[in-house]
């Protein structure tokens, strides 16, 4: 199994190989009120500095590689309902354009992989989100994704189905491309339509900005926050990597978003993937 190397992550700022001293407690405690207040938990800095141009071209080397789709989806990722009211939330459509860098295609040199595959990052991130043991997804095209998006590429308004999405800044777009969220707009017990339809139909006091800052991990509970990542513009591809972990061992995406996402159904022999275990 490929080892990241010691000096990719700032152990000074995020001691990972210690996270029950009093810097590692302090860091969790502080990403766990973060995440409890916003939704998100931002670690800027997570990649050293002076390593940063080494991940950038890492990741640059792999975009050949990304599958782009294109369409219309909704804030709800599920089919328009035409029985309801234009203005409904759950009629929104909004344009999604973006590549997909999968798991399969990524050589176990690649340090995005590397450091996927890294125990103490997997540590950390169990730890924040105090969720009990956490297992690195089992899906052989989405465990790990290079998320690819060029000129007039965007995501549209939408919740996530799962609890949790990890993300690594790479690299931003010479324009646009900014993470914008309504953080914690609906909760289990109100889906708070109102305010939905609201942001969707242009209304922005509830929406705020991350910081993707190339080198910022984000562990992130789109589940009750709208988020979206606006069209980018310029030459400068926004690359962002996409690390996926379940509370269950061994949970797969379904053979329709493997379609979807990837443009095909079956992972690639070469390069050999290597499962590491959680």
């Amino acid at each position: 199994m490929p080892t990241i190397t010691a000096d990719l992550v700032d152990e000074h700022s995020y001691p990972l190989s210690d996270l029950t001293g009093p810097v590692g407690r302090s860091l969790v405690d502080r990403a766990r009120r973060q995440l409890r207040d916003t939704g998100a938990a931002e670690l800027p800095g997570f990649i050293r500095a002076d390593r940063l141009e080494d991940l950038v071209a890492d990741a640059r080397s792999l975009v050949p590689r990304a599958h782009h789709s294109q369409g219309e989806g909704g804030a709800y990722l599920e089919p328009p309902e035409h029985g309801l009211p234009a203005a409904h939330p759950r009629r929104y459509r909004g344009r999604y354009s973006v590549g997909a860098v999968a798991y399969d295609v990524m050589p176990s040199p690649s340090l995005l992989r590397s450091l996927y595959e890294w125990d103490p990052l997997l540590a950390l991130v169990a730890a924040i989100l105090d969720r009990g043991p956490l297992h690195r997804y089992a899906d052989p095209f989405g465990a790990l994704n290079l998320a690819v998006m060029g000129e007039g590429d965007e995501l549209q308004w939408h919740f996530d189905q799962t609890d949790f999405v990890v993300s690594l800044a790479v690299q931003s777009s010479d324009g646009g491309g900014e993470f914008e969220v309504a953080p914690r707009i609906r909760t289990a017990a109100d889906e708070h339509e109102d305010r939905v339809a609201a942001v969707l139909g242009g209304e922005r006091s509830r929406v705020e900005t991350l910081e993707m800052t190339p080198g910022t991990l984000v562990v992130f509970e789109g589940r009750h926050s709208l988020h979206r990542v606006s069209p980018v513009t310029g030459g400068t591809p926004r690359l962002v990597g996409l690390l996926a972990y379940d509370t269950e061992p061994g949970r797969v995406g379904s053979e329709l978003l493997h379609s979807v996402r990837y443009g095909r159904t079956r992972p690639f022999d070469e390069p050999p993937v290597t499962w590491p275990a959680s």
